[in-house]
């Protein structure tokens, strides 16, 4: 049996979890700044830390609370130790050492792309060799998993990320932050009436979405220019449809082409409809996403993918640092 209080405070998200084994879920506390980042059009670093400051004993206690246990019952503490926003990543690192020093605990470091990853694990076990799609604001990869905590990237975007291209796209149609949500829920009220360009249309694994951005900003530049309306709704679903059909097929492409048994999608973008709705229709192997619960930034996915590194004992050391840039490959696991 293993119970796992985990950190994570990557970017403008303050959360604490607790896991016992390998899905009995006792806490799941997320403090969210959405609200006051939304003021700015996105997140503000040093808001973000300072934040995270003011309320990281508040989560933790709540959590300790909620699952109705004591620091002494808990078997190691895990933090995400990156990537991220530096200043977001040291508050949680600094808590999750002081709680592993006070209380002589083992301390697990977790890359923050592993949590979304092993998010899927809370609900369903991972069929091995599996091809994984993640999605966020800072992340569009795909990931080659031979088996359990074994990353290799075949594929990831060669400028914006997935979801920072909907941001955009967002702040261009004049959507409150975060713009990708909407954008998803207006696409479904529109109509694919605007060309837009398929990037990175080739046989590669790669992805490219700065020449989507800014076609939709051109767009909507030259009928501002020309005193032409545009009609949000189909925009937003011209966008989406390009957008997602190219995850789509490159994702399909590597799931044949590595003959995995299994997809499974992650990062916060696993939460687009219509990114699920087109992937489980033209896939012809299962599908694995997570819970809308867990596809945002949340603690329990670090105390999932930290609940296979304690089984490994991959513990690390108190000089333990952030790691604002960090390769997901360097995590791997040897079979």
């Amino acid at each position: 049996m293993s119970l796992i209080l985990a950190i994570e405070s990557s970017c403008d998200e303050m959360a604490v979890a607790i896991l016992k084994d390998q899905r009995e879920l006792l806490c799941n506390v997320v403090a969210s700044q959405i609200d006051t980042h939304r003021l700015f059009g996105g997140v503000v670093p040093e808001i973000a830390s300072r934040m995270h400051v003011e309320c990281v004993s508040t989560v933790l206690k709540t959590a300790l609370n909620e699952a109705k246990i004591n620091m002494q019952d808990i078997d190691a503490i895990a933090v995400t130790k990156g990537p991220g926003l530096v200043g977001s990543l040291h508050v949680g690192m600094q808590a999750a050492k002081t709680l592993a020093l006070a209380y002589h605990k083992p301390l697990i470091g977790v890359h923050h792309i592993a949590g979304h990853i092993y998010a899927n694990e809370l609900v369903e076990d991972i069929q091995y060799p599996c091809l994984c799609l993640v999605v966020s604001g800072g992340h569009s990869e795909l990931v080659y998993m031979k088996h359990e905590f074994s990353f290799e990237v075949i594929g990831q975007t060669l400028d914006d990320a997935i979801g920072e291209a909907y941001d955009k796209v967002g702040r261009v149609l004049h959507l409150p932050y975060p713009g990708g949500p909407v954008i998803d829920r207006m696409a479904k009220e529109g109509k694919h009436s605007y060309q837009l360009p398929l990037p990175m249309n080739d046989d590669s694994y790669h992805f490219s979405f700065s020449g989507l951005k800014s076609a939709v900003i051109n767009l909507c530049h030259n009928a501002s220019q020309r005193g032409e309306d545009i009609v949000p709704e189909d925009l937003a679903c011209s966008f989406q449809e390009v957008a997602v059909d190219v995850l789509v097929s490159k994702t399909l492409k590597a799931a044949k082409d590595y003959q995995v048994k299994e997809i499974i999608v992650a990062g916060g973008v696993s939460a687009n409809q219509g990114l699920r709705e087109a992937l489980t229709k033209r896939s012809d192997i299962p599908v694995l996403f997570p819970p809308m619960r867990y596809c945002t930034d949340n603690a329990a996915m670090i105390a999932s993918a930290a609940r296979i590194m304690y089984e490994h004992q991959q513990f690390s050391s108190l000089d333990l640092m952030v790691k604002p840039s960090y390769d997901l490959e360097m995590e791997s696991l040897g079979e």
